[in-house]
This record gives structure tokens, sequence and C-alpha cells, in this order.
């Protein structure tokens, strides 16, 4: 007998016959759960004094299957490891070797900026693509699998990427926590990547980001809190950006038959989290934000434009998420040996049939 092990799985992803490596951390997870009735009885005594007690269980439906996995943001000059994920998160998207994604991401080969927008995100369904959880992938040399008594390989159909959050571990490597459905998992015979696999330097150790790197720029938008734009000196010791596209999977309810989902809508878009720094009385420090906030009693939607920059203002690598147009929340304090605050913020767009959110821009080392 043959045991599979986490650390020798590697994941892939499918589209229009390009495959993509995606390197992942430890802690990864697919699962596919059964819709069921439960048909019982509820009837007074027989005659004899006997009652029926038994019960019935019908499958009605699969529900959608989930999937989650934690990556590194890891930016290159002419994309990105990750590039499948966010092109799928932000448009219907497709690819092509030629002309690269369709919508929402722009990419070029030897420029070293690539940008993601949600510009193209307004739309009742997003980008699908396959995903292939192979357990004992790298126990082989070539990308090449077939199922075997050391091999497994599992495949996702129709994925829809659903949420993507970055946190700010101060000690750690920029990492983003990604989930989504997708409509059945099955166990594949074989999987060959070589042939249309798309290289992005998952091998490489030159694109990796350090957090604690990381800076943030707050300006309040003139007429918001003050008459005139105020920069905030804000240093950060933590903090979170999550964005959601809040997916529904329908899936039909025929009577006989085990049905199976048949594809997804959309939701509310949701771009917000929170950052952390130390109470500071420097000026326009971040005690001085929380009076600003605090004080504008007659200001219902606050305005601040938001600049995480991952990796340093001016390094490479590092991601950039540019937030033009947030609401801030009081900011909380919290007691311990160093007080510091904690801000919730929404990122908002300029209008409401809008969709300017959040634009990420990778820079990759030349």
């Amino acid at each position: 007998m043959s045991l599979h092990f986490s650390r020798n799985t590697k994941v892939f992803i499918e589209q229009a016959g390009h495959v993509w490596e995606i390197p992942v951390l430890d802690g990864f997870s697919f699962s596919q759960a059964t819709n069921a009735s439960e048909i019982t009885l509820n009837e007074m005594a027989a005659s004899d004094g006997t009652s029926r007690r038994a019960r019935q269980m019908f499958n009605d439906s699969y529900a959608p299957a989930e999937w989650s996995f934690a990556a590194y943001a890891r930016p290159n000059v002419g994309g990105f490891v990750e590039e499948p994920l966010w092109a799928n998160f932000v448009a219907r998207n497709s690819y092509s070797s030629v002309g690269g994604w369709t919508a929402g991401l722009t990419s070029s080969s030897g420029v070293a900026a690539s940008v993601i927008s949600f510009s193209s995100s307004n739309t009742t369904d997003l980008g699908t693509f396959n995903l292939f959880f192979v357990m004992g992938a790298s126990t082989q040399a070539s990308t090449d699998f077939t199922s075997s008594s050391s091999v497994s390989i599992y495949k996702i159909e129709d994925c829809v990427a659903n949420e993507a959050s970055i946190d700010f571990d101060i000690d750690g490597i920029a990492t983003i926590n990604w989930s989504g459905f997708g409509k059945i998992i099955t166990e594949e015979a074989s999987l060959s990547a070589s042939a249309a696999l798309i290289p992005k330097s998952t091998t490489s150790t030159s694109n990796f980001i350090r957090n604690r790197l990381t800076s943030l720029s707050a300006v309040s938008a003139a007429g918001s809190l003050s008459s005139a734009a105020v920069t905030y000196n804000l240093t950060l010791t933590g903090g979170n950006i999550t964005m959601t596209n809040n997916i529904t999977y329908l899936t039909p309810e025929t009577l006989g038959v085990v049905n199976q989902p048949i594809g997804h809508v959309t939701g509310t878009r949701a771009v917000n989290g929170n950052f952390t720094c130390y109470l500071s009385t420097a000026d326009n420090g971040s005690a001085e934000l929380f009076n600003d906030i605090i004080g504008a009693t007659t200001t219902v939607t606050n305005e601040f434009a938001l600049k995480f920059s991952i990796g340093g203002a001016s390094g490479t690598p590092r991601v950039d998420v540019s937030l033009p147009k947030c609401h801030l929340e009081v900011p909380t304090h919290s007691i311990e040996d160093v007080i510091s605050l904690e801000t919730n913020f929404h990122a908002l767009p300029s209008s409401i049939d809008a969709a300017d959110e959040a634009t990420i821009t990778y820079v990759g080392s030349a």
C-alpha cells in the first residue's frame, strides 16, 4: 500500500488547453458534500400499540465542490506565477498564447509591471478553469502524470475563484489565500502538462516578497474630513485585504436523480480589510487619524485613497494594491505593551455602476 503526503502534491490549472503550475503551501483542501433529504413518519399508535419510527434518506444533489489553498505572491517580468487565478477572478476571461488574457489583466513580455483591474468584472459569471491536485507528483521527474500506486490525480471541473485574501504577517512572505468552488470532483487517469505548460518562473527564488518592507499611503480626500486633503503618516504592524465575488452556484431540483451544479452567478463584489499601527502622536500620525474620523460627525461616508505597497514603495519585486476610494471605520484601540490602533476599511467604486474599487500591480525584478 502506498501513502500520499501533502508535501508531494502539485497543483495545476487547465484552461482551454493551456496549463499553469501553482506552487501551493501546506494546508490546501478540496471537498464536495451531498445534499440529502430525510423522510420520517409522525403518526399515532396502531391498535396493537406499535408506531413506525424508521426513516429514509434520499440524495437530492451534489453541493458545489469547494477548494482552497495559499500561494506566495511572486511577480516576474512579463507576468507572475498566480496569473490565471487573478485573470479569472476579475473577468469572464480566456487565454491565448499569442494575445494573452482577453480582459482585466495586462502583462507583456519584457515589461516589469503587470496590472490587474476590476474594469471587466461587472458580469453575471466569471472565467472558469479546471483544477488538478496531483498527489505524489513531486516524486515524478516529468509533468506527464498517470494514476498509479504512487500517483493519484483529482480534477475539480469548472472552477471559479471566489475569494482572494492577502495577510500582512510582518515576519512572513507575502501570501494570498485563495478559495472558490467547482462543479464536481473526479479521479482522473492522467494529466499531460508538458506540451501545454505555460512557464511562470515557479522555480525562481528571486520573486518572493518580504512583508516587513510593506508600506501604506493614506490620503483623505479634500472635503471629506477637512477642507484640504491630508496625508497621514502610518507605519503598519499588520493588516489584511480581502476581495470577494460572493459566488452562488445553481443546482437543478429534478426528482429521481442526483442533481449536479450547472453553473455559477456572481453576487456583490466586496473589497475590504483592516490595517494596524501603533498609536502615534506624530504630526498626522495614527492618533490624529482617530481624532479626525471620530470628530467628523457630519460626514456620512469619509473618503480615503489607500495604497498598500507590499514589498516597499519602490523596491522590486513588489505588489501594489491601490484603493482610490475607501470608507474608514472609527479605529479601535488595542491595549497591549505598546498601544495600537486597528482600522477597518471598505473600498468603494467611484459610482454605483462602476468597477474601479481596486487596481493590483505586480512589479517584477529586472
